[in-house]
């Protein structure tokens, strides 16, 4: 097969798990033997082309009111504008064509189409070639890719979406096969009505993280240093942890890792105030990261996808403190590998962190079984497999109809 991915970014541009699994998933495909190439976005104008690690890379400049891969957050109006304009981003779809019509893919396989807009699917139809949707979060359910809502959910707000995404579910079933990095992600979309009458598939994300060290267990009495490591802001639970965490009379400290929106880190800090035991360390390292704390929290409020951190953490011998949220409960089994928290009842998440500092007995049991408990998501060449068959299914029978 001769594959053309789309993406917003490719590395070494890197936004989150989408870009770390999207480059296993190519780079694993083109050891199979198959023809691939890249399609993303830059932010310097026209189309390029980049070899990374022995791919071809096209990088396209975004066409809109500016580049939103930045920790400043521009005011709400521009921001408008920018989402707007993303609803069906028509002048992307020139690069879309430009580059079929150079590679001249048997099949395309989309991924974030965030600043590609749905126009993408248009022009991949109008060539009559095939098409699989990747789902990795929400952006096609709502602009801001996370259906997550700061406060009470208003009406304004409900319509503002539904008026933003008023053809996508329309548009969704242009395409050949939909594919969820979870089960949960797939079923949100299709209890909305999307991707009527076409094949759907999940396939987990995977990681090779090898087994550096045994699990470090604990001893009665010892302090307890908890890590959060990801993207810092609300909608990730990074307050809640700290409101939590400073409620609590845990013996140890809190490390936070990670960047996020200038305004949104600031806040954090304030936040945490003269709490000694607080610590935000930056970016950092994941492996080197792991190493220096005894449970890793997850608390994510918004529906996570999946929540590839908790996999890290659990393959790293680490118990998972996670909410129980969206993909986070098809990798964190309660009372198993870790603890499930609910937003809901925010004092659960303080709870599960106690539990884990004064009961050694069950940190122990939880810590020895994590890294066995997700084997499936520690196989890449499983994961590029699954996503194999589903596009030789999608092509066959493409050439078949």
């Amino acid at each position: 097969m001769k594959i053309l991915y789309i993406n917003a970014l490719y590395a070494p541009y890197i936004a989150g798990g989408a870009e770390i699994s999207l480059k296993l998933i190519v780079e694993g495909m083109q050891a199979k033997g198959h023809e691939v190439a890249v399609l993303s976005m830059g932010p310097e104008a026209g189309l390029r082309v980049d070899n990374v690690d022995g791919v071809k890379v096209y990088r396209a400049g975004l066409r809109n009111a500016y580049w939103p891969f930045t920790n400043e957050r521009p005011p709400k109006f521009r921001r408008l504008l920018w989402h707007l304009r993303d609803t069906y981003n028509s002048a992307m779809a020139g690069y879309v064509r430009e580059v079929l019509q150079l590679e001249k893919p048997t099949i395309v396989s989309c991924h974030n189409l965030v600043g590609w807009s749905i126009s993408a699917w248009d022009e991949i139809h109008r060539a009559n070639i095939p098409i699989v949707q990747v789902l990795h979060d929400m952006y096609l359910l709502s602009p801001d890719s996370t259906l997550f809502n700061q406060g009470p959910r208003s009406v304004s707000q409900d319509l503002l979406r539904k008026l933003l995404r008023r053809r996508h579910r329309r548009k969704s079933s242009r395409v050949d096969a939909v594919v969820g990095i979870s089960r949960s992600v797939l079923e949100r979309f299709i209890a909305q009505d999307y991707f009527r009458k076409i094949p759907q598939y999940v396939v987990h994300n995977a990681r090779e993280i090898p087994a550096v060290n045994p699990p470090q267990l604990r001893k009665e009495g010892q302090s307890l240093t908890v890590g959060y490591i990801g993207t810092l802001s609300i909608a990730k639970g990074v307050e809640w942890l700290i409101r939590q965490f400073k409620a609590s009379d845990i013996v140890g400290d809190l490390r936070i890792a990670g960047r996020g929106k200038d305004e949104d880190l600031a806040y954090f800090r304030q936040l945490a105030g003269d709490d000694e035991r607080i610590r935000f360390v930056g970016y950092v390292n994941p492996a080197d990261f792991y190493k220096t704390i005894d449970v890793l929290v997850v608390p994510s409020i918004w529906e996570e996808p999946l929540g590839m951190v908790a996999v890290e953490g659990l393959a790293n011998n680490l118990p998972v403190i996670a909410s129980n949220r969206g993909g986070l409960r098809e990798t964190v089994a309660d009372g198993v590998n870790g603890i499930l928290c609910d937003p809901d009842r925010p004092d659960s998440l303080g709870v599960a962190l106690v539990t884990l500092w004064r009961d050694v007995a069950q940190y122990n049991r939880q810590a020895t079984r994590a890294r066995s408990s997700i084997g499936e998501y520690l196989s890449v060449e499983r994961m590029v497999t699954e996503y194999e068959q589903v596009l030789q299914t999608i092509t066959t029978d493409d050439a078949d109809a």
